[in-house]
């Protein structure tokens, strides 16, 4: 079946339900202020368990950055206005303004997979030629961004902490984007301030800090690996085709019961890549019905650790490479 065809098929999933949508939002944003609260609380028995809570709860604030996702996409709520609104105010509990961060990612969904069109959005990623026709500084920073510590350690920090606070990639877009990023900066500091008043820095240490770090990881990661793995497809801007690019360069992440709830089904990423507007609790329904997608681009838990040593798109052989292997390739 052609790609284009997919996007009529998936059209009957696109409707979100009310109920359903108001449904995933208590479960998900109640238990994240309970377990807030109570990892609190527990600092008046212990730092530790105050921080095992935190830790825990980091999976609450994956599936609200989930929630937020989907309203940037139309597909949580049929009224659009609404959707706009619950986003902007969980970019405060995701530290994300969300004005900001759904243009950026509406280009991301535009230009995924296309080699021409890379940088906003997306992972660093160079050829296997563009990295031999680097510098030796030029390389060596390379091979430092895609570090994974750098990348799943480094990088969520800087994204969610500094980055988001500045309208970055829209600094000459207009004022929306800028209102987006201020207000929400002083909405978080606001809202720090006065748990710190109230409670210490304690709770910053103990309980903000350790969640909003291991969700952002988190994010991170399952970003990386929803693009970023071997069979891959990337495309110069002739030969692209959005449809073609969400099929096969996005991939459906085929992860176990509890990490797909946490996750908000965020793993079938080939079929939100080909309909973003699909509820995400509606995306299972997809891969239900249509075995073929079920199949396609599918990567287990166990095998996405190894999307971590892929670095280099090699145009040849169009595929991910690891560095060790790029090195012996001719171009």
């Amino acid at each position: 079946m052609q790609p284009t065809e997919w996007t009529r098929i998936l059209a009957k999933y696109r409707a979100p339900i009310l109920s359903r949508s108001i449904f995933e939002i208590i479960v998900t944003l109640v238990p994240f202020v309970a377990i807030w609260a109570l990892a609190w609380w527990a600092l008046s028995i212990s730092p530790w368990l105050s921080l095992a809570l935190a830790l825990a709860n980091a999976g609450f604030l994956v599936r609200l950055f989930i929630i937020q996702h989907d309203c940037g996409h139309g597909a949580f709520f049929r009224n659009r206005s609404l959707g706009d609104w619950i986003g902007r105010f969980l970019g405060i509990l995701t530290l994300t303004p969300y004005d900001v961060w759904r243009k950026t990612h509406s280009i991301h969904h535009a230009t995924t997979g296309n080699l021409d069109k890379r940088g906003v959005g997306d992972m660093p990623t160079l050829t296997v030629r563009e990295y031999r026709e680097k510098s030796w500084a030029g390389r060596a920073l390379y091979r430092v961004i895609r570090n994974p510590v750098f990348l799943f350690g480094v990088v969520p920090f800087y994204m969610f902490f500094l980055q988001h606070r500045l309208p970055v990639g829209l600094m000459r877009s207009g004022w929306r984007y800028w209102v987006s990023a201020m207000v929400t900066n002083l909405a978080i500091a606001a809202t720090l301030g006065v748990v710190a008043w109230l409670g210490g820095l304690d709770v910053l240490l103990f309980v903000f800090l350790p969640t909003m770090l291991l969700a952002a990881m988190t994010g991170v990661w399952l970003f990386f690996v929803q693009h970023q793995f071997e069979d891959a497809v990337w495309d110069r801007e002739g030969d692209w085709n959005v449809q073609a690019a969400a099929l096969h360069g996005s991939s459906y992440y085929d992860l176990p019961g509890v990490l797909r709830w946490i996750t908000g089904n965020i793993g079938v990423h080939h079929v939100h890549h080909l309909a973003s507007r699909i509820p995400f609790y509606r995306l299972s329904e997809v891969v239900r019905d249509h075995d073929v997608l079920a199949q396609s681009q599918r990567l287990t838990l166990w095998a996405s650790f190894r999307c971590a040593r892929l670095h280099l798109w090699d145009e040849e052989s169009r595929r991910l490479l690891p560095f060790s292997k790029a090195r012996d390739l001719h171009v």
